[in-house]
């Protein structure tokens, strides 16, 4: 084999890889991460104890995808935006690692993957939820509230409490008082935590709605 041969073969590998991990990051895995992390807790308090641990698993899986799927969707939509601010441009598409159309698709097969899994695996409010809240995260907050409200982390925090919902009706089946206070303490415990960070990290021009043009 030729060097050059060599070096094509060991350079797809990495192209791979590389592409595999424009894919990841399209998931916003951190903020995947923080949203799973209030899931957990909400099931554990629902069950009264420690669910099965193949429960846990149905629901962080399923969650993840779900989250992944709605975080892709949205880098999606914001393409265009995310290349003037310093604190986006190097994500994969304002830099050209995955084409639109290919992020497009794979933010809405996870998607799907993720209400089939919850609605198999675990129960349908589970699935109904996740996806509720993907769609209220794309339509309200990413496409009609933040180009136009300062006041977009506030009420789209809602979607970052779902996840506590989904906790709670994956061990129960149903969405109880108690789970609409866990969702609260989360809607709440939102903007004072995303907006200095997110004015924090913004070093361009932010959206004309954002509370970091103030």
């Amino acid at each position: 084999m030729t060097s050059e041969a060599t070096h094509a073969a060991a350079a797809h590998p990495r192209r791979l890889l590389a592409l595999i991990g424009s894919y990841v990051r399209l998931t916003k895995p951190r903020v995947v991460e923080l949203l799973l992390v209030t899931t957990v807790p909400a099931m554990i308090l629902a069950d009264g104890g420690f669910p099965s641990p193949g429960l846990i698993g149905a629901v962080l899986l399923g969650g993840a995808m779900a989250a992944g799927g709605a975080n892709t969707l949205n880098c999606w939509i914001e393409r265009d935006r995310d290349q003037v601010m310093s604190r986006t441009s190097r994500r994969p598409l304002p830099r050209g690692e995955v084409e639109p159309r290919q992020a497009l698709v794979f933010g809405l097969v996870l998607e799907v993957g993720a209400f089939a899994w919850l609605a198999v695996t675990v129960n349908l409010l589970s699935a109904a939820l996740s996806v509720g809240a993907m769609l209220f995260y794309v339509f309200v907050y990413t496409i009609w509230l933040k180009p136009r409200s300062d006041q977009n982390i506030v009420i789209g925090g809602a979607a970052g409490a779902v996840p506590v919902l989904v906790g709670w009706a994956a061990v129960t089946g149903r969405v109880g008082a108690p789970a609409w206070v866990l969702f609260a303490v989360v809607f709440l415990w939102t903007p004072p935590t995303s907006g200095p960070w997110r004015c924090a990290t913004s070093t361009t021009t932010p959206p004309p709605a954002s509370p970091c043009s103030r």
